[in-house]
């Protein structure tokens, strides 16, 4: 595209210059042409009227027409011939005085038929050299004569040729110099498309990272600009969709895990009532695992359904009695806390919570849930509704293990475990959080942790907008 430019315009501005010097250059010829012609008339008709009185005066004199003609024209011959006019005489059409001058001058153009009024005024080349010639009849009685002007304009000929030889030589050498410059000038308007173009590649070829350096505010500024922020835009996406691929990947290598714990339970304890010879009470021990793994298996898959069909944000909120429901999830784990021996506390300085009842029930249950967890035996839990900053916030506090700040990084991560090991003795997943992350995001609300190593955790819900 750019030699493309480079070219056009070169040819343009050639074309155009030069056909401008040309049209300048004829204009000038033409012009000087007309001058000179109208110099020619003048000047023939100047001798022509100093001819004939003369011619008179001779006659006067007593001297025969042909020798006062003759001697006249020899004086007048001479006389012009210093200032580079020739001037010839005939008669009925025929040359006269041949022997006169340098160069027999014979018009053709000249008619014998041509009376006192007519003058024609012409161009021609005799010898190599270039001549206006004026040619007409003497006026009456001796309109048989004709007198024939020549002006030899070779020198001013010659000085417009050189002269238009000069200015397109000089065309060339600026054309010249315009094309230096052009192509200086298009490397620094095509250096920002270059980029561009280069960068284009590079992207296409998974360097996202790679920018244009904008400088200026004109439109290819504008457009480096925009460029740069499509790429920034690409990038993200790319990253985007490469973290989702792994977390997707994540996913579902930590499902297959959750399952297949449980449903290698249940089937080698199927396999073990089916073929081994058993009691009742090996029965009963088998049935109730079986029944333990089934459980797990269908809690999975309900908090998965959970989270799938929660993501759709139908959330149908109501101003809540956030006491009354505390206390209902309290009372979901009251054989839970008192199996641990959990001191539960709990304390609430505002009435109502506009939210959907059932699904804050859920998260407050998880929290609370993994508080117990993290406590152990005979630990303690507060579950708070405050206003803190003018914003109503859930909070839930443990005096258990705490979590370290890499652990808090992928808290809320599906199936994410702090203690693998400790999670699948009872029951947990590592779906919990990522469930709460969702119900609050539903809210509008945000999900904060608080946490120190073997000092305790505290997770606040912050609703934003109730």
């Amino acid at each position: 595209m750019k030699l493309r430019t480079f070219l056009l315009t070169l040819i343009l501005f050639l074309f155009f210059f030069n056909s401008g010097i040309l049209i300048v250059s004829t204009i000038t010829l033409k012009s000087s042409l007309a001058d000179y012609k109208d110099r020619s008339l003048r000047e023939h008709y100047f001798i022509v009227s100093s001819l004939v009185k003369d011619i008179k005066a001779l006659e006067e004199r007593g001297f025969p027409l042909e020798e006062a003609i003759e001697s006249l024209y020899d004086s007048y011959y001479h006389f012009y011939s210093n200032q580079k006019v020739i001037i010839t005489l005939a008669l009925d059409g025929k040359q006269l005085y041949s022997d006169v001058g340098e160069v027999d001058f014979r018009p053709s153009t000249i008619s014998q038929s041509m009376n006192n009024n007519e003058r024609y005024v012409w161009t021609e080349k005799i010898d190599n050299k270039e001549f206006i010639s004026v040619g007409g009849a003497l006026p009456s009685p001796y309109d048989k004569y004709t007198l024939t002007y020549y002006f030899d304009i070779s020198n001013m000929i010659h000085s417009w040729n050189i002269m238009t030889m000069t200015l397109l030589v000089a065309s060339m050498c600026f054309g010249a110099l315009l094309a230096i410059c052009l192509i200086i000038i298009l490397n620094r308007i095509f250096k920002p498309l270059q980029e561009i173009s280069t960068a284009s590649r590079q992207i296409a070829q998974g360097e996202y990272h790679n920018r244009i350096t904008v400088k200026g505010k004109d439109e290819l500024a504008e457009m480096a600009a925009g460029f740069n922020q499509m790429a920034e835009e690409i990038q993200n996406k790319i990253h985007q969709i490469t973290e989702s691929t792994k977390q997707k990947q994540r996913f579902i290598d930590n499902l297959a895990h959750e399952l297949r714990t449980p449903l290698t339970s249940i089937y080698g304890y199927a396999d073990y009532i089916q073929k081994v010879v058993r009691t009742e009470e090996d029965k009963l021990f088998a049935t109730n695992l079986i029944m333990s793994e089934s459980r797990r298996l269908q809690n999975i898959a309900n908090r998965l359904l959970f989270m799938a069909t929660s993501r759709e944000n139908i959330v149908v909120k109501e101003n809540v009695h956030i006491e009354e429901l505390i206390c209902e999830v309290k009372q979901s784990l009251s054989i839970k806390i008192a199996e641990q021996g959990i001191e539960l506390n709990t304390e609430c300085t505002f009435d109502t919570l506009f939210c959907e009842a059932d699904m804050i029930h859920v998260l407050l249950v998880n929290l609370i849930d993994n508080a117990i967890k993290a406590c152990g035996e005979n630990g303690k839990i507060k579950v708070s509704a405050l206003i803190e900053n003018g914003q109503k916030v859930i909070s839930v506090e443990d005096n258990g293990k705490g979590m370290t700040e890499e652990q808090l990084k992928d808290i809320t991560e599906p199936f994410y475990r702090i203690d693998a090991s400790r999670s699948r003795t009872i029951g947990g997943a590592g779906l919990g959080l990522a469930l709460c992350e969702q119900i609050a995001e539903n809210h509008e609300a945000e999900l904060q942790f608080i946490t120190k190593e073997r000092k305790g955790t505290t997770v606040k819900v912050i609703f934003t907008t109730s």
